[in-house]
């Protein structure tokens, strides 16, 4: 029973019945070869590295040429803006700015007079205040007036503004 091995053994050998087509240097130069697959791999993982190396710089390049490129053209723009400034503007145009601008402060600085009632309602609670000045707290009827009567003013304002 135990006489003969119960699997057969793991290592085979081909042998054909005819002669290999191809020669027996090549067979030789093939086994004796000692690039692997692990070394076939590792050179073409080298190969892609100095590729993508290679398009990294090519693309750094031509974003540092779009960059100067870009620089110039703002370099241009400012040198352009400074000549306009610097020119020497014409009596006319001056005036003209500076009658702008005295305009506009005009309009500023027009303080717009309040309406009667607003004005009567604010020196009833001035009079109150003087009236009870150890104890403020007295005047709080004038001060809902005065509150009422600016409510109906910025109402009024508003409407003004929107319509």
């Amino acid at each position: 029973m135990g006489s003969s091995a119960s699997k057969p053994s793991s290592a085979q050998v081909w042998k054909g019945s005819s002669a290999p087509g191809v020669s027996h240097d090549l067979i030789e130069a093939l086994q004796s070869n000692p690039e692997t697959d692990v070394s076939r791999q590792q050179a073409l993982e080298l190969e892609i590295q100095a590729r993508v190396t290679a398009e990294l710089r090519r693309l750094q390049a031509q974003e540092a040429e779009a960059l100067r490129e870009e620089q110039a053209k703002l370099s241009a723009s400012a040198d352009d803006e400074q000549k306009q400034k610097n020119k020497p503007n014409s009596t006319q145009t001056v005036s003209k700015e500076v009658e702008a601008l005295r305009a506009k402060l005009e309009e500023r600085r027009r303080v717009r007079d309040l309406p009667d009632s607003v004005e009567a309602a604010r020196g009833e609670v001035i009079r109150c205040l003087r009236e009870n000045d150890r104890r403020p707290l007295d005047c709080w009827r004038e001060v809902e007036q005065f509150k009422e009567e600016v409510r109906k003013l910025e109402k009024g304002w508003v409407e003004k503004v929107v319509s």
